[in-house]
């Protein structure tokens, strides 16, 4: 499998499973409708680990624009790698996004909250103060590439790396899994481009009844945000190493 593959399934993948959830959640007629923000963050924490299970041994499971800009700060990547893998994994959160809707159609079709059928593709603000809400996704994705930077292969007494295989991949799972507990109240945490732009693209083009606007206003927010919490977590990674 090739590194643009791996991060375009990668990522389908998660927003398959994530965008599920919210649909299973929010939609009308679910067998999980109503079951909470607990269920809701729990699950897009399990749907990174599936993610970056699949994607792992080919591209490093980046599946979030703001971990490829990290590496390429920090000149891990080339220009045309990272530009590679954004592509990838924008088209892989539309392809998941689409998936969603043919699954749960019935359900769109029965549900009349437009606000609810948006969540189900991309975040919006719980209070709309776009310089907050940009604090927000700043401090959330600040948090998960300062945490993922730190991330460590165990080793032997020689320094030999032990491979963990897919186990490896638990850690990300935690710390998605705390940052939505914990900061994800204020925006829904996108903490990634390509998961809030991709499937935000596919609803404005699926053919969905009483359906939300784009919301070119606020959409923005969640590409700069944690674009921005990606550069100053590299920053103070540079500075504390």
């Amino acid at each position: 499998m090739t590194p643009f593959i791996a991060e375009y399934l990668g990522t389908a993948m998660l927003i398959l499973l994530g965008g599920g959830v919210v649909a299973n959640v929010l939609l009308k007629g679910t067998n999980g409708n109503n079951s909470g923000w607990i269920v809701i963050s729990t699950a897009w924490a399990f749907a990174v680990f599936v993610g970056v299970t699949i994607a792992g041994p080919y591209s490093g499971a980046h599946l979030n624009c703001a971990v490829t800009l990290a590496n390429f700060a920090l000149g891990k990547l080339d220009l045309y790698t990272t530009l590679s893998f954004m592509s990838a994994q924008i088209l892989g959160a539309m392809t998941g996004a689409f998936v969603v809707w043919l699954v749960y159609r019935d359900h769109f079709n029965q549900t009349d909250d437009p606000g609810a059928k948006q969540a189900v593709f991309c975040t919006s603000p719980a209070i709309r103060n776009l310089p907050t809400n940009l604090i927000g996704e700043t401090v959330a994705t600040f948090v998960l590439i300062f945490a993922i930077l730190h991330f460590t292969e165990p080793a032997l007494g020689d320094d030999t790396p032990i491979g963990l295989g897919s186990v490896g991949a638990i850690p990300v799972t935690f710390v998605v899994w705390v940052i939505g507990l914990s900061l994800g109240g204020t925006t829904g945490y996108a903490i990634n481009p390509a998961r809030d732009l991709g499937p935000r693209i596919v609803h404005a083009l699926l053919p969905l009844k009483n359906k939300a606007s784009f919301d070119i206003s606020y959409a923005w927010v969640p590409i700069v945000g944690p674009f921005l919490g990606s550069l100053l977590a590299v920053g103070l990674y540079l500075i504390v190493q």
